[in-house]
């Protein structure tokens, strides 16, 4: 029976429900591979990997068959030797909730599939299917094959063992099945459809009108007749509240308007949706997050633009052995070499050397922190490090405002003045380039910049209106500088924006241009240190470090020069 008829067959398989937060699922086995079920259609067998879906999120899970009332839609879908596994997403809806609370309490505790069939092999008790499309899965509550029941519920403690009396029993149904065949022999034998379901479940059923029962007995049809599938189990949910329609706030104003014109349901529901943590604080507690916003974390861009050197561990003062002449801001001479005519006199020029000095500075900071403090508070530890970080931001941002004062005192002011524009900077940058090359036969290779100069090369444009200093524009690219990052490239020099300078705006001195080897910063590693005053019960942590600057070269620090 290849390609001659359309089949919707019905059956189920095991489930599982989690309810856990934003963890709402139903999932289980949704077909058996190699097991005779009692379908739509009658006995039916699916051969090893007979069912695909070929759009699995497509696929929704619905409530007894009913395209009307879906409640999830499908999360995954994995193919096993035993059958095929699947797990849905289940909707955060009044029905979806219902649906999880069902499933957990083994009155909805299977899972039913709707397929397509496209090829199968009529066997001489059963039909086994080939091929077949997945189309739909339900929740119902009578599995058709046997032991195909809850076995785990996630969201509870332990696991819910299965009640074997839940799948004894069988009944016969007209419902939720659809068979398009080409026969008229073939509609008539799949017009029912035989599945399990629990005795208890019989016996609650409401008395039918006497017609009905009258003739379910003359036709002797199966142990259970079509009425049966009219026994609607109550909702755990149903049975305990009244559903509100208030969902959303539209809902909430019809109500509202609804309460004023004298409706007395919506009354009721606004009364109930108008109880508020206003009415009721006792029942509003004070969340304490782990989150710690800080406006102090920056860095040290300036020390980061000079060259760095090991402190001695001894000693206040350091001295290094230096020959820099006046062309780099310094006063040692150098050796001269001269042309001089054939048995001529040399020239004699003493070299002249001197020691640059630098002085160590010690940096330091303290918190005083009460006993109570550190006995009482949250032991979680946050305190402790966001202290540790905060001293730390401190010392940090002390040390490279005392770098970025020194590079000002100690740089050379440009030869030009520059107006704050594009042809400011690009003038700026070349003039610095050339007057450090000069003076000390190193490169200029860092920019630092204040913040008004940062914002200034972020907006630059041309004469078309199209950024100046950005990498990703093809046409203009004289640089990269960005405003989620405080490290760039200007005209070939390293960009370091650094908010301690003492001129805010674009003025003089709110930029230097320098070589590194020029100025260096001699730095100890920070340490920590704590004490206990005995007299109050409080702890002192205080950190501390050393530092000296030494400027070797001034004239290869070239400050901005504003016109």
């Amino acid at each position: 029976m290849k390609g001659t008829a359309l089949m919707i067959l019905t059956f189920s398989g095991n489930v599982e429900a989690v309810d856990s937060g934003e963890r709402r699922t139903i999932s289980g086995k949704i077909a058996p591979y190699g097991e005779i079920g009692y379908t739509s259609a009658g006995k039916v067998v699916f051969a090893e990997g007979s069912i695909s879906a070929p759009e699995p999120s497509k696929v929704k899970l619905l409530m007894s068959h009913d395209n009307s009332k879906p409640v999830g839609r499908m999360q995954n879908i994995t193919s096993a030797k035993d059958g095929l596994y699947a797990s849905f997403k289940v909707s955060a809806s009044s029905r979806g909730s219902d649906a999880i609370l069902l499933a957990q309490e083994q009155l909805m505790d299977g899972l039913s599939v709707g397929v397509e069939v496209t090829a199968s092999k009529p066997q001489k008790d059963y039909l086994l299917v080939t091929a077949a499309v997945l189309r739909e899965v339900s929740l119902v509550e009578s599995p058709a094959f046997a032991g195909a029941a809850v076995q785990k519920i996630s969201a509870q403690e332990g696991e819910m063992p299965v009640d074997a009396a839940m799948s004894q029993s069988t009944k016969v149904t007209t419902t939720n099945t659809v068979i398009n065949t080409t026969t008229t022999e073939t509609e008539t034998e799949t017009e029912t459809e035989t599945e399990t379901e629990s005795e208890a479940a019989v016996t609650t059923a409401p008395d039918n009108s006497a017609p009905e029962a009258a003739t379910a007995a003359e036709e002797q049809a199966a142990p259970t007749i079509e009425a049966a599938r009219k026994i609607i189990l109550p909702s755990a949910l149903n049975s305990q509240r009244v559903r509100t329609p208030i969902i959303n706030m539209g809902s909430y104003t019809e109500h509202k308007i609804k309460a004023a014109l004298g409706n007395d349901d919506s009354k009721l529901y606004v009364t109930a949706a108008d109880d508020s943590f206003a009415t009721n604080p006792g029942f509003n507690p004070t969340q304490y997050l782990s989150e710690f916003p800080t406006n102090t974390r920056f860095g040290t861009p300036s020390i980061d633009a000079c060259s760095r050197g090991v402190l001695p561990a001894n000693g206040m003062t350091i001295n290094v052995p230096s020959l820099v002449t006046s062309a780099g801001g310094q006063s040692g001479v150098a050796p001269v070499v001269t042309v001089e005519a054939e048995a001529g006199a040399v020239q004699n020029t003493g070299m002249v050397t001197e020691y640059l000095s630098g002085t160590v500075s010690k940096y330091s900071g303290m918190n005083t922190i009460s006993i109570e403090l550190l006995e009482r508070g949250y032991g979680d530890g946050n305190f402790f490090s966001e202290l540790t970080n905060q001293l730390q931001n401190a010392y940090l941002k002390t040390l490279d405002t005392t770098v970025n004062a020194a590079l000002v005192t100690a740089g050379t002011v440009a030869t030009t003045a520059q107006a704050a524009t594009s042809a400011g900077i690009i003038g700026y940058t070349s003039e610095a380039a050339r007057l450090v090359y000069e003076a000390t036969g190193y490169f200029a290779s860092n920019y630092i910049a204040n913040g008004s100069q940062w914002q200034l090369l972020l907006g630059a444009v041309d004469s078309t209106g199209r950024p100046i200093y950005t990498a990703a524009n093809p046409m203009n690219n004289a640089g990269d500088v960005m405003a989620k990052s405080i490290r760039g490239n200007v005209l070939g020099l390293d960009l370091f924006v650094d908010k301690n300078f003492a001129a805010t705006t674009t003025v003089d001195d709110s930029a230097i241009i320098l070589a590194p080897e020029a100025f260096t910063v001699y730095q100890s590693p920070q340490a920590y240190m704590s004490v206990n005053v005995v007299s109050n019960l409080q702890v002192q942590v205080a950190i501390y470090g050393y530092m000296a600057t030494i400027a070797k070269m001034p004239k290869g620090i070239i400050r901005y020069n504003f016109t």
